[in-house]
């Protein structure tokens, strides 16, 4: 599996690092570092872990996970100040990424788990995307020829979400909301919950948009006109979708055995019931990509990184989740 070192003035380095050592008591799957190897052994030292270090080649990586932290080269080097991100790090942010892309369509890698990067010292440095996932997209149409729809699952223990608009204002969310998008997410949603989670039949809650899903227009008419006409499109290809059903009563333990994901109409509306019933251990995948794609879920915790207390939770999960994914991919391919 190809861990991209995410922002290095972040956490990434060293939940790395713990990761590595929780290996045998957690049962996590081999994994390589995409990194600057120096700045991972002064992290190492700066939060007090006596992880060895490997520098290693993918191919080589598995036979090293035993004996340290297997962390492939880049070509760039990192600046070490945690907690103080800078664009002169963007290009090996850049780099572990297309690498771990590369690797992945090689054949070198299952799959991918990504740290968590920092929008702006890539704006800064003249990054050219949105975000993470949009570039990850950007490179899979490279390699495919085609252009991929990426979309973000949060996935936890108890609970799977999906948020159709994602990060844009709250404001801006019922005009971006379409039938066709709801439709092409669910697709999307049903074609990886089966292919890659092993769900034979995915069973697909669709959130309204409006408090109580719009109570029949009195409270907006977009559950009517939008939601409801998505979740009949759906039903009549054969996927087994429901709703719009109210988002207020529709997290609570007993409604979520009725489902194996929620499609939520908003970003907070999928994440504020993910990270609230997993924090620690939610991760966030994407979908739709032609390989595997896996991340904590949070951010670059500028706050506490070179401190020694950020935890690794999120972050095994993922890896766990990612190895899991690939198991289910090859046997659904086989």
């Amino acid at each position: 599996m190809a861990l991209t070192v995410g922002d290095p003035s972040g956490v990434g380095p060293e939940i790395a690092l713990a990761a590595w050592n929780c290996r045998k008591e957690l049962g996590i799957p081999a994994f390589y570092l995409l990194a600057d190897p120096a700045l991972v052994a002064a992290r190492g030292h700066r939060v007090g872990t006596n992880v060895p270090i490997v520098e290693t080649t993918p191919k080589e990586a598995s036979t090293a996970f035993g004996v340290g932290l297997p962390v492939v080269p880049l070509s760039a080097k990192f600046k070490d100040m945690p907690g103080r991100p800078d664009p002169a790090n963007a290009e090996g942010v850049i780099e572990a990424i297309d690498r771990a892309v590369a690797d992945s369509f090689a054949g070198r890698a299952a799959g991918i788990v990504t740290c968590p990067i920092a929008k702006k010292p890539l704006y800064d440095a003249g990054f050219g995307f949105p975000g993470h996932t949009e570039y990850l997209a950007h490179l899979a149409a490279r390699h495919t020829g085609e252009m991929a729809m990426p979309v973000m699952l949060l996935a936890g223990p108890e609970l799977r979400t999906v948020p159709v608009t994602i990060h844009i204002p709250l404001a801006a969310a019922p005009q971006a909301l379409t039938t066709d998008l709801i439709v092409e997410t669910a697709r999307i949603t049903a074609r990886d919950l089966e292919a890659r989670f092993g769900i034979e039949v995915p069973r697909l809650a669709i959130a309204g948009l409006n408090p109580h899903a719009g109570e029949d227009g009195s409270m907006g008419m977009e559950d009517l006109e939008i939601v409801a006409p998505a979740v009949r499109l759906l039903q009549a290809e054969g996927i087994d979708a429901r709703g719009p059903l109210p988002a207020d009563t529709l997290f609570h333990k007993r409604a979520r055995t009725s489902y194996d994901v929620a499609l939520c109409m908003y970003h907070d509306q999928a994440l504020i019931p993910a990270k609230t019933l997993a924090f620690d251990e939610a991760v966030n995948v994407t979908l739709g990509l032609p390989f595997i794609r896996t991340s904590p879920d949070h951010g670059t915790a500028f706050d506490i990184a070179g401190k020694g207390i950020a935890r690794p939770d999120s972050l095994i999960a993922a890896l766990k989740l990612a190895a899991e994914l690939a198991t289910n991919s090859r046997s659904a391919a086989a």
